[in-house]
């Protein structure tokens, strides 16, 4: 049954070398419900927020089944909230989901696909490992960021059901891949409302042509 086996957020803020001079990459299990609302989860942060965070980046899920496939590749544990993300699942395509797909989680969340996980300086001096950026990009596991549709507790253990997926088919991996224009106008042509970030991949798409 896809699940969620662990909730993540903030331990605490880190000294980073970039140009906010802290991050907030350090994501743990927390036990107990957490209510999640329009920006995320209760007493969450995101340190930069120009480029994390805001209500279609509101929560950031990764798949027990990824990590396990890194944890491969590194020799090296990949325990939840690692990679900062917020909920780690089991039995979820993450990057096969579609953008606009909704997730019901435990008894009230619903969460909506939006965009996958673009790594960045910051994810790189976390791990460590040599161009580690390039090497997250090729392996095509992004994870998926999610809007809050309907605000609710999350815990681990938490069931999550697929209830609303759009016709188009396009996939979180396909966002991160780059997607054709072609697919672009399949999304916006499925007469389903946009969130920015998504809008913003699209038009990027659509001026490639």
């Amino acid at each position: 049954m896809p699940l969620v086996t662990a909730v993540c957020r903030v331990e605490r803020l880190l000294p980073d070398s970039g140009t906010i001079g802290v991050t907030a990459i350090d994501k743990r299990p927390v036990e107990g419900p957490v209510r999640v609302r329009p920006l995320g989860l209760r007493a969450d942060v995101q340190a930069d927020r120009k480029h994390h965070g805001g209500t279609d980046q509101a929560v950031y899920a990764y798949a027990d089944e990824d990590a396990a496939y890194f944890a491969d590749q590194l020799a090296r544990d990949v325990p939840p909230g690692l990679f900062g993300e917020n909920l780690r699942t089991s039995g979820v395509d993450v990057t096969g989901a579609v953008t606009g797909e909704r997730w019901h989680v435990g008894e009230s969340l619903v969460l909506e696909v939006t965009i996958p996980r673009i790594p960045c300086g910051t994810f790189a001096r976390r791990m460590r490992v040599d161009r580690w950026v390039r090497r997250f990009t090729e392996e095509g596991r992004p994870g998926a960021y999610l809007r809050v549709v309907r605000s609710g507790n999350v815990s681990a253990g938490d069931a999550v059901e697929v209830r609303d997926r759009p016709a188009h088919g396009v996939t979180i991996g396909e966002l991160f891949a780059g997607i054709t224009a072609d697919r672009a106008r399949a999304v916006l042509d499925a007469g389903r409302p946009v969130p920015p970030k998504v809008q913003a991949l699209l038009t990027t798409a659509l001026a490639r042509g």
